[in-house]
């Protein structure tokens, strides 16, 4: 039995979300040793609850406070192919608990506004008291956002469409675009074909077919409810916008990377 199918049988049944917290549970008592050393070397480190690190990325301290620096800088290495970060007004659509967003302050120059927005209010809770320099905001499902037309030089979301129903991906594109600038830029990650031994026989045959896979039966938004992007999908989704780049990054260390898609709002 493929893992895809195990996961079907745990959303049939409901018990997606308690086996997740048993995971959370897991990799608390495994990073134990090591967050413990964290802490003794960086003992002012400004750290959310374990369980916020965990939904957004992992739980490993490190991870999330040092070496997300370089996750930050590979961003924005990307945005500078395409236009200038002088003065820019970026937005991390799905900021969650600021692993990425805590570091632009110091990588973008001081004319630069810096915004993050989230469904999950704890999260933007613990942003808005220990990350200075930001505006966050907290947003619904619902593809609404408080901020103006054509407004942000760049916007870049991390795994944020891996969570969504098919028709929210439509929905929060439009409203994504609405608030980029013409020529600003989206950075965006998706479950890709590095995702495809995950799925079961039917899940593939309809992901050759170029239809999204959503694996729902949990709530929208949460960890454990998960999309996957055939090309064809995201090329329609797309539409009316130029795709500037599309990259497969290779396995690391035998773990399926997302995919990244560069796509430019047109004048």
């Amino acid at each position: 039995m493929k893992k895809g199918d195990v996961s079907i049988m745990l959303r049939r049944f409901g018990l997606m979300k308690l086996t997740d917290n048993l995971r959370f549970l897991y990799f608390k008592q495994k990073k134990r040793k090591k967050n413990k050393e964290f802490l003794l070397k960086h003992p002012d480190a400004k750290l959310p609850s374990d369980y916020l690190i965990y939904e957004s990325f992992q739980l490993d301290y490190d991870e999330y406070y040092s070496k997300s620096r370089g996750t930050a800088e590979w961003i924005l290495d990307y945005f500078k192919k395409y236009i200038p970060l002088t003065g820019v007004k970026i937005l991390d659509w799905g900021c969650g608990p600021g692993r990425i967003i805590r570091h632009l302050p110091e990588l973008l120059d001081k004319t630069s506004k810096i915004y993050g927005t989230d469904y999950n209010k704890s999260s933007i809770t613990w942003c808005k008291k220990n990350l200075p320099g930001i505006e966050f905001n907290t947003n619904s499902l619902e593809a609404r956002l408080p901020y103006q037309n054509d407004y942000f030089n760049a916007i870049y979301g991390i795994s944020i469409f891996t969570h969504l129903s098919e028709k929210m991906h439509y929905e929060w594109i439009r409203e994504l675009k609405r608030i980029l600038a013409p020529g600003g830029i989206f950075f965006l990650t998706s479950h890709g074909n590095a995702f495809i031994e995950k799925l079961t026989e039917s899940e593939c045959i309809s992901y050759d077919k170029g239809e999204l896979i959503v694996r729902g039966m949990t709530t929208v938004g949460h960890r454990t409810y998960s999309a996957y992007h055939p090309i064809p999908f995201m090329k329609k989704l797309f539409e009316g916008m130029k795709i500037l780049d599309h990259l497969e990054i290779p396995s690391n260390n035998g773990k399926a990377q997302q995919d990244i898609w560069i796509v430019q709002k047109t004048l």
